[in-house]
């Protein structure tokens, strides 16, 4: 990837900085000498970088006074400025790694990034999707190009306000790509490109993975109002039991809190299941710890597998067997299919999927005796 010469770096900062309402109408920005310490450059470039806001119109550099944001500009130059409209980036770690890689492309391609999510892990539901809806509303105000939207989970309303929030962004004319899942529910699909993993694909695999290990009560775990791409991972299980002619228990698809005591105990209960596949990583690893409290060992007593493979995959007691998260590439197409849309608004609606990728770790038990039919 090639560097982006340094003026063009100050002058995007200071664009962004302005499009963002940072500075206003007449305020005044940083002095040549400040940018030349916070950049570490030299003046001529600091010069450089401000003569092309001026050419933009954008400012006004007054002799003897300062550089102040111009009370005329044009603010269409504004419009190289691209969203992230991600509620609970704080607490989901494979939208941290996504949006990181596609603020570093937006500073390539001369794109000014605005983020917006909640950055408080323990923010309540109803305040995230009302600061969500705020975010949104500021991005329409400043005419942004486009907007990257992740769609809330574990909320309730959430389908609605996820849709009311796009359908926002699309009277106001500004594109939206959704990241790793859908407004709608699965295998309902919205008329917003879409960018992600094949997510019934990966199902599938870990699925499958668990059956050639011998196990055939398989559980499927994961917590109330879970994100729309949950459904595709539990269908993509149920074709695996039926690839392989079993027939799951009544009531293998388990909805709960993994950290409620009452909820795991009965999970295990009768020792119902030989192994346990869940939503993601998340509610895997609290699930582990929940089992260990209750005594019961993974994966000796019973299998547990994740998705998405996030870091803590491998720092958890039982590092976890999981479905890995290609959360660069999905950066990377997600920006590419934006610059497209950009380019060319009436191009066909676009659902991208990356093709998923197994990860085995000690907690599928795949060093375990295989158990007798």
């Amino acid at each position: 990837m090639k560097t982006k010469p340094k003026h063009n770096e100050i002058s995007g900062f200071l664009e962004t900085e302005i499009a963002a309402g940072r500075y206003k109408d007449g305020d005044r920005l940083p002095s040549e000498v400040q940018l030349v310490q916070k950049f570490g450059v030299s003046r001529p470039t600091v010069a450089r970088a401000l003569r092309d806001l001026e050419d933009k119109g954008l400012i006004d550099r007054r002799a003897g006074s300062g550089t102040y944001v111009s009370s005329h500009h044009n603010r269409t130059a504004a419009t190289r400025i691209l969203g992230l409209l991600v509620p609970g980036l704080a607490t989901t770690e494979i939208f941290q790694i996504i949006c990181g890689e596609i603020a570093s492309l937006a500073r390539v391609n001369d794109y000014g990034l605005l983020w917006g999510g909640s950055t408080n892990p323990r923010v309540d539901t109803d305040a995230s999707l009302k600061h969500a809806e705020e975010i949104c509303k500021q991005f329409i105000e400043r005419k942004v190009s486009g907007v990257f939207f992740a769609p809330a989970e574990l909320q309730p309303g959430q389908e609605e306000a996820n849709t009311r929030l796009a359908e926002s962004l699309r009277e106001a004319g500004i594109p939206a790509v959704l990241l790793d899942r859908d407004l709608l529910n699965f295998p309902e699909r919205s008329d917003f490109d879409l960018v992600g993993i094949d997510n019934m694909a990966g199902g599938y695999l870990v699925a499958q993975h668990l059956i050639k290990l011998g196990c055939r009560r398989i559980f499927f775990v994961a917590r109330p109002l879970s994100a729309a791409t949950v459904n595709a991972r539990i269908a993509g299980v149920r074709e695996a039991f039926v690839r392989h002619r079993l027939e799951p228990d009544p009531g293998w698809v388990r909805n709960g809190d993994p950290a409620d005591l009452k909820f795991v105990r009965s999970l295990v209960a009768g020792r119902q299941a030989d192994a346990f596949i869940c939503a993601n990583d998340d509610t895997a690893a609290v699930l582990l710890r929940s089992l260990e409290s209750q005594g019961v060992h993974v994966p000796k007593d019973v299998r547990v597998v994740g998705f998405d493979d996030v870091k803590y995959a491998t720092l958890v007691s039982v590092p976890l067997t999981t479905i890995h998260q290609p959360c660069r590439d999905i950066a990377i197409i997600a920006f590419q299919t934006m610059m497209k849309r950009l380019a060319e608004p009436l191009l066909p609606i676009q659902s991208i999927t990356l093709t998923p990728r197994l990860v085995v770790r000690e907690s599928c038990g795949a060093y375990l005796p295989r158990p007798k039919p």
